[in-house]
């Protein structure tokens, strides 16, 4: 008997930030995901570590797994999982094939429910500054399938009714056939001279428009190179993109921009790209694990309310220590009177998630800065002499920061709370197309991200900048010979997006 329900959930047109609050929440929390080629990457990274990942991606020609056998391996997902999540792009009822995987887990009396997403056939063209509909232009839209199934005897698209509507009309799925349906509209009577587009890649990274009209669009969309996946605009609508295409004046609008970090931390940098209009390419090279000796960590964090300071390095210090912290505790009141001290705006908003403000922070995220910070504050705290101080770091975290308060005769001990290592899963193979179609700019955001990037032995693409956040970065590139072309004026994820902007609008 079944004991798990599955959901069908629409991820949307490809922007993450367009997923609905209802569907992040259920990937969140899901056991299982089985999941389309047309999902974002990143959206992967807000599953559990533990939840088991099913490719059956699906594109014109390629199919990973006919849609039979995905109809039975949710059936089978629902008997070995609590939760189960079909991701599917755009919303699973528009020309998504949900109703057939519905039905499918009716028949076998599997608890279901349908999570809509926000359709291509509208987002698509308003990514592209085009609305569906507009007060005095029309009044009305029109959605069809350019593609029909290979076993259908005959197609049971209304040619003929499509092309006398009126309105706007949107095609999705039909860049294969887009000569022979455009040429069949206009036989049937569609306006030739009607302002038409093709939008590929629509609400990503890698949109790209071509407009022309409904006679020339097919020559238009050969001559400039697009292809699948698109979505097809007819309609004086079209029109409209002169003034409302907001998206083409973003700075980053056709940069190719590869992210270095963790996929748990890739996020805030990968969102900040994209809202400028990056095509970002998510490739994390090193991983979050736990530390060497755990028993060690467990036993610092148990410790822990003893110490006169905490000194945290990293956002992925904190989150590791205070999960074991409340293993333990149940009131965080329970650390004690402790000061705080932090490296870097983002540790120090990571403290803030538990009501903590920090008593040390430099303005620049590097150990030194933090060393020169405690000697200007020292009189504040009556010196660091004999202070007990715990450190939590990462087991490849340089030795500044232990050997420096020593020498101020604190006493220093070490919290090892993680260890980072080589990412290997490549769910979105983002390697791959870093490999064949290059990119712009690449990030590096800690001395991990390029050691680890360079043993993917990736050559970088021709032409492509590098992007540092900070000297101490900066410095292991020069290891490799390398040198940025672009560093963060305070070392923060904010102030290294405003680095690449300035060196995007210089190139």
């Amino acid at each position: 008997m079944a004991k798990g329900k599955v959901y069908l959930l629409g991820a949307g047109p490809g922007d993450p930030g367009l997923m609905t609050l209802r569907g992040r929440e259920l990937m969140e929390r899901a056991d299982c995901l089985v999941y389309d080629a047309l999902v974002a990457p990143a959206m992967l990274a807000w599953l559990k570590p533990e939840c088991k990942k099913i490719y059956v991606g699906k594109r014109a020609g390629n199919h990973a797994m006919p849609q039979d056998e995905i109809n039975r391996l949710l059936v089978d997902c629902a008997g070995r999982y609590k939760c189960t999540v079909r991701l599917k792009g755009g919303d699973p009822y528009v020309f998504g094939r949900g109703g057939e995987e519905g039905a499918a887990l009716h028949a076998a009396g599997i608890s279901f429910e349908e999570i809509p997403g926000i359709s291509s056939a509208i987002a698509g063209p308003a990514y592209a500054g085009i609305p569906v509909t507009h007060r005095g232009v029309c009044t009305q839209f029109t959605v069809f399938t350019g593609h029909e199934g290979a076993d259908k005897q005959e197609s049971q698209l209304d040619i003929p009714g499509i092309a006398a509507t009126r309105g706007t009309k949107v095609m999705l799925m039909g860049m294969s056939r887009l000569r022979e349906t455009m040429a069949a509209l206009i036989d049937a009577g569609q306006d030739a001279s009607t302002p038409a587009a093709a939008i590929q890649w629509a609400a990503t990274g890698r949109q790209r428009v071509v407009k022309a009209t409904a006679g020339a669009l097919s020559d238009a969309v050969e001559s400039n190179g697009l292809g699948a996946p698109a979505v097809v605009v007819i309609g004086d609508v079209v029109s409209l993109a002169s003034s409302l295409d907001w998206r083409s004046q973003l700075p980053l609008v056709g940069k190719r921009i590869v992210v270095t970090r963790t996929r748990e931390q890739a996020g805030e940098l990968a969102q900040l790209l994209a809202e400028q209009g990056a095509d970002v390419l998510e490739l994390p090279t090193i991983r979050i694990a736990d530390p060497s000796d755990k028993r060690d960590f467990a036993e610092a964090v148990v410790d822990s309310p003893h110490y006169d300071w905490l000194v945290f390095s990293s956002p992925n210090g904190v989150r590791r220590f205070f999960r074991a912290f409340f293993a333990v505790y149940e009131d965080i009141r329970e650390i004690g009177g402790a000061r705080l001290a932090a490296i870097g705006s983002g540790t120090a908003a990571e403290l803030r998630k538990y009501g903590l403000m920090v008593d040390v922070m430099p303005k620049k995220a590097v150990a030194e800065e933090l060393i020169a910070e405690f000697d200007r504050k020292a009189d504040e705290f009556g010196g660091l002499a004999n202070s007990t101080m715990l450190w939590v770091h990462s087991e490849q975290s340089r030795r500044v920061i232990y050997q420096e308060l020593m020498k101020r005769q604190a006493i220093v001990d070490e919290c090892i709370a993680y260890s980072t290592v080589a990412e290997t899963d490549d769910p979105g193979g983002n390697r791959g197309r870093l490999r064949e179609q290059g990119a712009d700019i690449i990030t590096f955001t800690s001395s991990g991200t390029v050691h680890h990037f360079m043993a993917l032995q990736i050559p970088l693409p021709e032409g492509c900048r590098i992007a540092s956040i900070g000297p101490i970065t900066s410095a292991t590139l020069a290891e490799y010979g390398l040198r940025p072309d672009v560093e963060a004026a305070d070392h923060t994820i904010p102030s290294l997006v405003e680095a690449i902007i300035k060196l995007a609008a210089h190139s």
